[in-house]
């Protein structure tokens, strides 16, 4: 049974930076791909970055490229997100995804596997 928990979000000021972390536990399944998608209230959700676990690869939302890494840690099992340069738009709550592929997908329904959510505020 796969697990996913998020970690790390938090109220900043615009311009600030946070990490995020989703934890993966039960995983057993190779090839492997998570992302970070985020909602924000009356909005849909939309994809933010995913990454490739077997090779790295990885993808990103063109509002977040420049100010947002993704990473992993292999041994850890965990999935990082670093905000860098933080903006008032990037006020959501931020999920973790994983999927059994190796494709980045940038549609949510295509991952089957959901953490509980973290919420980030970013104030102006």
């Amino acid at each position: 049974q796969v697990q996913l928990v998020e970690s790390g979000g938090g109220l900043v000021q615009a311009g600030d930076s946070l990490r995020l972390s989703c934890a993966d536990s039960g995983r057993t399944s190779s090839p492997y791909t998570m992302a970070w998608f985020r909602q924000a209230p009356g909005k849909e959700r939309e994809f933010v970055a995913g990454i490739s676990w077997s090779d790295g690869n990885t993808a990103y939302a063109d509002s977040v490229k420049g100010r947002f890494t993704i990473s992993r840690d292999g041994a850890r099992n965990t999935m990082y997100l670093q905000m860098n340069i933080l903006k008032p738009d990037d006020t959501a709550v931020y999920y973790c995804a994983a999927n059994p592929s190796r494709l980045i997908f940038i549609i949510g329904r295509r991952y089957d596997y959901w953490g509980q959510g973290t919420q980030v505020t970013v104030s102006s």
